[in-house]
């Protein structure tokens, strides 16, 4: 089983009328956050897994907790809180970027103490952690002190999924995720991250000092670009991307972590020592098959993530 951490949220989409009027807004809200994401996505591509979070006990924390029991999700390591459920109002551009306003601040997927922190038993075979849980308090030290405690037992994942809306200071991000590097077997991270965490430094060389701590494979996601692998062991390579008719993104780079993570627990490798044993061309099959399921998403509205048989 893999534990996935962090927030979970609805997001709010403007839907585009031109002929509305100004004083009305449409909105269509989906459920959300990077973490919740993942989960559901890990479960849609067959895996067991579980989401440690914070949940509001009103009317939207209740759905949540639905959409997670029916996709399978174990509700095992989740937590009520009363508190108001975290929005984020999307406004997705020209290009299908996102574009992100959150409305969080005292919500309940931020109130996570390290009192709440479960004991880990040998089914949990490894843990993912991302985006603005790592800095907002006081979930970000309860998440921090969950990785160092965890850190060489399972395998950890890591995705910055850089935010600044809800957390504005660039400094605090890169001490967060330094931090929390030096834990991670496997990052992901896409160039709009490092564009913000490192503006003024080569991304290789940025990536390659992170290999230098525990971290055997770093994938960075370029969208219509495609994606690179950096391997301690077997150098760096890219993939482009797959050919799509773009809807947007919202969810895409949660879908390739996700089939990350599914494709090592497939291959019975979702573990420190599977991830350091991996050949080369065990690492391209992985990357391709990520690439390809992070396509399948940009082709929907939001984070509709795919299940496995599409894959096949």
């Amino acid at each position: 089983m893999y534990l996935v951490c962090g927030e979970a949220l609805f997001d709010f989409f403007s839907e585009n009328d031109p002929g509305a009027q100004a004083s009305k807004i449409n909105y269509k809200a989906i459920t959300g956050g990077s973490p919740f994401n993942v989960a559901v996505g890990l479960r849609r591509l067959g895996i067991d897994v579980a989401l440690f979070a914070g949940l509001s006990t009103d009317y939207l924390g209740r759905r949540l907790q639905q959409v997670l029991q029916e996709e399978g999700v174990r509700l095992d390591y989740l937590q009520d809180f009363d508190a108001p459920t975290t929005l984020a109002m999307v406004a997705v551009g020209a290009d299908g970027s996102p574009h992100y306003s959150f409305r969080g601040e005292g919500c309940a997927d931020r109130q996570l103490l390290p009192g709440h922190l479960p004991e880990l038993g040998a089914e949990v075979r490894g843990l993912h952690i991302g985006s603005f849980s790592l800095v907002v308090q006081p979930i970000a030290d309860t998440l921090q002190a969950l990785v160092c405690r965890e850190s060489g037992k399972r395998l950890i994942s890591l995705d910055p999924n850089v935010r600044l809306n809800p957390e504005p200071n660039i400094e605090l991000w890169r001490e967060r995720i330094g931090a929390l590097v030096e834990h991670a077997d496997l990052i992901k991270v896409s160039d709009e991250d490092l564009s913000l965490l490192y503006p003024e430094r080569d991304p290789q060389s940025v990536i390659e000092g992170w290999l230098e701590h525990r971290c055997q494979l770093v994938f960075l996601t370029r969208g219509g670009q495609g994606a690179t692998v950096f391997s301690r062991r077997h150098g760096t390579w890219s993939v482009p991307a797959r050919a799509v008719v773009m809807v947007d993104t919202v969810g895409a780079g949660d879908t390739f972590q996700a089939a990350l993570i599914a494709w090592l627990t497939e291959q019975q490798l979702d573990s420190v020592e599977g991830l350091q044993r991996l050949s080369r061309e065990q690492i391209d099959a992985m990357l391709t098959f990520a690439v390809s399921a992070a396509a399948l998403t940009c082709g929907k509205t939001g984070p509709d993530l795919p299940f496995r048989h599409q894959l096949d």
